[in-house]
C-alpha cells in the first residue's frame, strides 16, 4: 500500500513561512590605560661634615751606619773587590808601597753595617668624615614636620 505523503507548499496544505535572517549586533569593548603620575611622599637627604680626632701610630724607621776599620797590612797580588759577608759590606783600601819591588799592600778594611731601628711616635690627627640622613615624607607632610614627628638620633 503506497502512502502518500504532502508537502508543504501543495494545493490544500498549510503554506510554507519564509524565513528572514535575524540581525545581531555585534558589540566589542575597548580598553584605554593611561598613565599620571601621583606623588607618594618626598625624601629629605641631610649631608654633614663631622671632624674628630684619632690616634695614629705611625712607624717611623732611621738607619745608621756604623764603619769599622779593621786593619790588614799584607802584601797581596790583585786587588780585591768589594764585598758583602751577611749584612756587613766590605770595602779594600789599598796604597802602593816601594820596597825592592813594587807591590800591593793592603793596609785596612772599610766594614760598613746598617742597623735599623725603628720608633713609635703617636700623634693625633684630625680626620673628616661625610654623614648623611634620608628622612621620607608622605604627600601633604612638609620636611618640618617630619622632623617634629620623629626625635633625632
Amino acid at each position: 500500500m503506497a502512502r502518500q505523503v504532502k508537502r508543504s507548499g501543495d494545493e490544500g496544505g498549510p503554506r510554507r513561512r519564509e524565513i528572514k535572517p535575524a540581525v545581531i549586533p555585534v558589540i566589542q569593548e575597548q580598553t584605554t590605560v593611561k598613565k599620571r603620575v601621583v606623588e607618594t611622599g618626598k625624601v629629605h637627604i641631610a649631608k654633614r661634615l663631622r671632624e674628630y680626632e684619632e690616634l695614629v701610630d705611625i712607624p717611623h724607621f732611621q738607619e745608621e751606619v756604623h764603619v769599622e776599620r779593621v786593619p790588614v797590612n799584607e802584601f797581596i797580588d790583585d786587588a780585591p773587590k768589594v764585598r758583602t759577608e751577611g749584612d756587613v759590606t766590605i770595602i779594600p783600601v789599598l796604597e802602593e808601597r816601594y820596597v825592592v819591588e813594587k807591590r800591593l799592600f793592603l793596609t785596612e778594611e772599610l766594614h760598613i753595617r746598617k742597623e735599623r731601628r725603628e720608633s713609635h711616635y703617636p700623634q693625633k690627627v684630625r680626620v673628616l668624615k661625610e654623614e648623611v640622613e634620608v628622612k621620607r615624607t608622605t604627600p601633604g607632610e612638609t620636611p618640618a614636620k617630619a622632623r617634629a614627628a620623629k626625635p633625632r638620633h
